[in-house]
């Protein structure tokens, strides 16, 4: 079976995959107030729907074997880990069909949101450390029974990550 190995999160390793920016520690120019400062549209995303905001709980597995991925067409999503760091895999868009040799796993630190594209495959995060991430999955509401395509891969397209 193949093994991805995680690699730190850098904004040119992901840019293929989307964007993200790290909430726990705002940088740049931010608009400031007697007692606070407001750090504007570090991320922005459209969209013609209501957006839902979903926790999701996912307990940490012995091996992390991906057994299947999923996109979502036309729809971009946002996760944001809550209590723990968390294990991102993605691979590119491919018109329906998984690129599992061509799939990657990121380390992302706690609070920094990520953003993917469109059609990017990946699914769950996983913990990196804890038990159980708690993390906050952003989409248009209803995505997941109106643009989601999950696909049980094959066993040769199969892989392992590995820290």
């Amino acid at each position: 079976m193949k093994t991805i190995k995680v690699e730190p999160l850098t904004h040119v390793a992901f840019a293929p995959f989307g964007q993200f920016y790290t909430m726990g520690t705002p940088e740049g120019h931010a608009l400031c107030g007697e007692i606070h400062r407001f750090f504007p549209d570090r991320l922005v995303a459209d969209s013609n729907h209501r957006v839902g905001y979903s926790p999701i709980l996912v307990k940490k597995p012995e091996k992390m074997v991906i057994t299947q991925q999923e996109y979502h067409t036309t729809t971009w999503e946002m996760i944001l880990p809550l209590n723990d760091d968390m294990i991102l895999h993605v691979a590119p868009a491919s018109a329906g069909t998984p690129v599992t040799d061509l799939a990657k796993a990121f380390l992302v630190p706690k609070n920094t949101l990520i953003k993917m594209n469109a059609a990017i495959w990946h699914l769950a995060p996983l913990p990196a450390n804890a038990e159980e991430l708690t993390a906050m999955i952003i989409l248009p509401e209803c995505t997941y029974a109106n643009d989601c395509t999950v696909v049980d891969l094959k066993p040769e397209q199969q892989f392992e990550i590995v820290k």
